[in-house]
């Protein structure tokens, strides 16, 4: 029986064997294309629309799991939120640790080789137990899966282009509505003429330059330390805003006159919200795409400038 090794393990194959590594390599890729192919012809799964809702018809919970990384799990609750409102079933939302994560080496991550750890599930938790179609959010613990997310890490999908925000919609066949918010929290009105800055080590336009923003007074930045001490070397003026969990940042998110990210975790919170925001696009994986009202994007300085001024003079105070 096939079984996936850590990242750890692979490594360790990688460069002691050689031959070894190639076989594990081939034989993944094969149990990519059969998990797939179960999945989405398998009678037994939950692979559909119609199964889906049969099954809600005579059960009143569905258990579904997802692994992460965290971002992809906000991405993931406008699928959960659609099956919700079509099934009206309470869902268990259950969260798999220790995941390996694969990145290129430029790409460091914070939490290194995995996707998912129990702080992050504990700074997840409140934000997600906190939504209307949400029964109850957990870590995984060997509960019975109606629906196994993790199914888009197979060979089927083409996870760096297209919309990340539909990839749990075409293993399910659910059509998420991206162009609703899928994310409702207090907004925190303290930062209402904030703008708000999240900017990762990952996924950066290298031609882009944020200097720039030192000219408004009203900048926050929400992330983790590293992040923000090189955001200081070309902004200095920019405030840091430390969090004890994802529900606070999303209220502040929610609360704020605009939203500034590329494409990172706190995007993804600005676009299940629907607030005001500007994604900074990144050319060599376009899987972000801002949906629906008050989104902007851009590739090019001049644009990236032109719209932080358009929505800095826009009264949304106003308009709410």
């Amino acid at each position: 029986m096939f079984k996936k090794k850590s990242l750890v393990s692979k490594l360790w194959l990688k460069y002691t064997n050689r031959n070894q590594y190639k076989q594990y390599k081939w034989e993944l890729k094969n149990y990519g294309l059969h998990e797939i192919s179960s999945y989405l012809t398998g009678n037994d799964r939950l692979n559909s629309l119609e199964k889906i809702v049969e099954f809600c018809s005579t059960n009143n919970e569905l258990n579904i799991n997802h692994s992460g990384n965290i971002g992809d799990i906000i991405y993931a609750l406008p699928t959960i939120k659609r099956i919700y409102e079509l099934t009206g079933v309470g869902i268990n939302l259950y969260l798999k640790l220790g995941q390996p994560r694969i990145l290129p080496q430029y790409m460091a991550h914070p939490l290194g080789s995995i996707m998912l750890n129990q702080k992050m599930v504990d700074m997840l938790s409140p934000l997600i137990d906190s939504q209307a179609y949400i029964k109850k959010c957990e870590v995984y613990n060997g509960q019975f899966i109606h629906i196994d997310l993790d199914i888009f890490h197979s060979q089927a999908i083409p996870l760096d282009k297209a919309n990340i925000a539909r990839w749990c919609g075409y293993i399910t066949g659910v059509t998420p509505q991206l162009w609703k918010n899928w994310i409702t929290v207090t907004p925190n009105t303290n930062y209402e003429n904030k703008i708000v800055i999240a900017r990762s080590g990952r996924y950066r336009n290298s031609s882009i330059d944020y200097s720039f923003l030192k000219k408004y007074s009203n900048l926050i930045f929400i992330g983790v330390a590293s992040e923000y001490e090189d955001l200081c070397k070309y902004v200095p003026n920019v405030q840091w805003v430390q969090v004890k969990d994802f529900l606070e940042l999303t209220r502040i998110i929610a609360g704020c006159k605009f939203f500034i990210g590329n494409q990172s975790f706190p995007f993804a919170i600005a676009e299940g919200l629907k607030v005001p925001r500007i994604l900074e696009a990144y050319y060599e994986i376009p899987n972000v795409i801002p949906e629906g009202e008050n989104a902007y994007d851009f590739f090019f300085q001049e644009h990236f400038e032109s719209l932080v001024s358009q929505l800095s003079a826009v009264n949304y105070t106003a308009i709410k």
